[in-house]
């Protein structure tokens, strides 16, 4: 297991280690590339948000070519728009192309969402209605992206704030088809997966039981904030808060289902030092290693 030193040489692109990693922002560059990780390991692998590095050069792009030569890195888009009526943005998926040949990440992945329309992009993962119309515009898209870059897709499942009538496929069974369909993976956001089960009732381990777990790469872990509305707990998935105690049971939870996968930690906003994130990332190994030791 990585202890959270640096790898040498570069992490193979079929995959990601199941072990714990953090998302990285900008106002963790130096500390990270510092060491300056308090009394915490450092980060088992890394994920950026892949288009805050397009672009042929800047400072982002010289930081991320020093982490990269240290740690496993995962790319994770926000603005593809899988699922954009218009069709993909041919000139944001050939920016992604080019930063991947340059990275060799070991996980791509974006949102199962549309971002724009009519031209005018939005600044929001905007939910889909599961629907047979919407599952072949996404797997069309989805092998448009894989063609392109030469390599397996990670679809993330996203939170939702409304129900559409349109919907009519399990959204388990949405993803699963995908899967069928197209051959990408899956990226299993947890803390969406709770935020739903609020919000509207969905089961959330119905969903994961309907999922084909090989396709499972990758897992996110959040924390969101909670509102009422109308006398009702809405709960966004905000990304600016630790990972709450309900998540962390629902994760557990899900590994005994599909054994250990990679697991992020991400934070957006609200952002803690360097170490109280690195902290979050070691309950998430110790949840990883107590999965390994169960007995089959």
């Amino acid at each position: 297991m990585n202890d959270g030193a640096p790898v040498s040489g570069r992490q193979s692109a079929a995959s990601m280690p199941a072990i714990a990693g953090i998302g990285l922002r900008g106002d963790h560059y130096e500390a990270l590339l510092a060491g300056d990780f308090g009394d915490q390991a450092g980060p088992g692998w890394v994920e950026v948000h892949s288009e805050n590095y397009f672009g042929d050069g800047g400072r982002p792009l010289a930081v991320l070519d020093r982490v990269r030569a240290h740690w496993p890195v995962s790319l994770h888009g926000v603005g593809l728009g899988l699922g954009n009526a218009d069709g993909l943005d041919r000139g944001h998926l050939a920016r992604l192309q080019a930063l991947v040949a340059r990275v060799e990440p070991g996980w791509v992945s974006e949102h199962l969402c549309w971002t724009a329309a009519g031209g005018q992009h939005l600044n929001d993962l905007l939910p889909l209605p599961m629907s047979e119309e919407a599952l072949a515009l996404v797997c069309r898209h989805v092998q448009q992206v894989q063609e392109a870059l030469g390599r397996p897709l990670l679809v993330e499942n996203v939170s939702r704030y409304l129900d559409f009538a349109a919907s009519v496929i399990p959204e388990g069974e949405f993803l699963a088809e995908l899967v069928a369909r197209t051959g990408c993976g899956l990226l299993l956001d947890v803390n969406n997966l709770y935020v739903n089960h609020v919000n509207h009732g969905d089961d959330p381990l119905a969903i994961v039981a309907a999922l084909p777990a090989a396709a499972i790469g990758e897992i996110h872990l959040a924390g969101h904030s909670r509102r009422e509305v109308r006398g009702q707990a809405l709960l966004i998935d905000t990304h600016d808060a630790p990972v709450c105690a309900e998540v962390w049971a629902l994760y557990r939870q899900v590994l005994a289902r599909i054994g250990p996968r990679a697991t992020l930690i991400e934070r957006d906003s609200a952002l803690p030092p360097l170490p109280q994130l690195l902290a979050e990332a070691a309950i998430a190994d110790a949840c990883l290693g107590a999965c390994r030791d169960e007995p089959a």
